[in-house]
């Protein structure tokens, strides 16, 4: 049955292009965006998540910033942390030739005071955006951002490395030692603190036990016995053989002292006098003639070996009410204020105390090297993470344009027969005037 009324064929054919031609849009659309899925209507469950995954990038991208200012701020603690244990191995260097006999110690004096002024210029200049690590001003770790982590219930935390700021200052507060003026009440009251195995006491104030002449091929031990804040201890040598600046020896003599603190224990002591004889053995006499080594069931005991030198002569003394000195209590290098190399005790003691200046700056720098080479991992690893969302996120809503390509061509093609076939189909009705003519 024919009928001008209602035309089957043509609301066939027109229902068919209209999807031809919303299957067109949709296809243009993507070729447009260049995404499969570029809105929730596509596909909201993976839209969803695309965006979620997006907004880790963007994260990630600020994450990849705070990691980059880390690192550039490190870079500058751990340059100015080198440079200054150089300029302190310098004035080790100093120190070394104030031991010799025959030098101007007051010139040398001059040059570490010198040295430790550029020591505090490097310091005040060692700061990337305003944040100083190496100056001592604060004792709060450096929070650097270094990832977001997600849960599986969506929750989010950040993560931070934590870099220990590490005090080089120069300006910190700090005291030199005052050795003691009070005698011990007698010698079993100096024995108490310090003995010598073949000890006699010189004199009636019982302030200087003599241990006798150390010949070649002998050693004396020296015991600390104990410890209180403010004994001050004192090993002393005479006819020591001083290497001379431009060659030679002359004999000599050498104090090497130690104020205790309150925190201070008879291994401490026992160490730093051991300390300042091993480093003066090794910067001003012949190498091999004489050492010092600790031992003792507490390592409390000096034991003082003359193997190859010319005999000296070996003493201790004890005072009491001497004022410990002080250095700042986060470590820092203000115990380069009390260096004073002008004197004999000085000297020795300045040697000592500066191979523990040295190992403060190693230490820092070392630190930081640590630091820089863990946010340098980080750094990789987040970038290459953001690399695996950003892949990730294009595998669910980016374009296959070579299969968008072909669809076009076929959808094109079906449009030009959806056209025609609406055509044909409205041209139906005009058969129906020939049955009238």
């Amino acid at each position: 049955m024919s009928s001008i009324l209602t035309n089957n064929g043509a609301m066939v054919a027109l229902q068919t292009l209209k999807s031809i031609n919303s299957n067109l849009t949709d296809t243009q659309s993507v070729i447009s965006t260049g995404k499969s899925i570029s809105s929730a209507k596509d596909n909201a469950s993976i839209w969803a998540i695309s965006k979620v995954m997006e907004s880790d990038v963007k994260g990630f991208k600020g994450i990849s910033d705070s990691l980059a200012l880390g690192e550039s701020t490190l870079a500058v603690a751990a340059q100015a942390s080198e440079t200054i244990t150089d300029l302190l191995t310098d004035i080790k260097g100093k120190i070394v030739a104030a031991q010799e006999e025959n030098v101007d110690r007051t010139k040398i004096q001059t040059d570490i005071t010198a040295l430790t002024d550029q020591i505090r210029s490097v310091v005040g200049a060692a700061q990337f955006n305003g944040l100083n690590l190496i100056d001592g001003a604060s004792t709060d770790d450096m929070k650097i951002l270094s990832s977001l982590d997600r849960n599986s219930d969506g929750t989010v935390t950040a993560s931070q490395i934590s870099v220990a700021r590490q005090s080089l200052s120069v300006t910190t507060s700090a005291s030199a030692a005052v050795f003691g003026t009070t005698d011990p009440a007698n010698a079993a009251a100096a024995a108490v603190f310090m003995s010598g195995a073949t000890a006699t006491i010189e004199d009636d104030t019982y302030v200087t036990a003599d241990l006798g002449a150390l010949t070649t091929g002998n050693d004396t031990t020296v015991a600390i016995n104990q410890v209180a804040a403010g004994v001050s201890y004192e090993i002393n040598m005479t006819d020591l053989a001083i290497n001379v600046a431009g060659g030679g020896t002359a004999t000599g003599d050498r104090v090497f002292q130690y104020v205790a603190g309150a925190d201070d224990s008879v291994q401490d002591v026992a160490r730093n006098l051991s300390n300042q004889m091993s480093s003066f053995f090794a910067a001003a006499t012949d190498t091999g003639d004489y050492s010092v080594a600790l031992g003792g069931t507490n390592g409390n005991e000096i034991t003082i070996s003359n193997a190859s030198g010319a005999t000296i002569n070996v003493g201790q003394r004890i005072q009491l009410a001497g004022t410990p000195g002080t250095s700042a209590a986060t470590g820092g290098l203000g115990a380069l204020q009390t260096v004073d190399v002008t004197t004999d005790s000085g000297a020795t003691g300045a040697l000592a105390a500066i191979d523990g200046l040295i190992s403060q700056s190693i230490d820092a720098a070392a630190a930081f090297g640590s630091a820089q080479g863990r946010i340098e991992t980080q750094s990789s690893f987040v970038s290459n993470l953001t690399d695996s969302l950003k892949s990730g996120i294009g595998a669910m809503v980016d374009a296959d344009m070579e299969e968008t390509s072909a669809r076009l061509q076929a959808l094109q093609v079906q449009q030009q027969l959806g056209v025609q076939a609406l055509s044909i189909a409205n041209q139906a009705p005009q058969s129906i005037l020939s049955l009238f003519r």
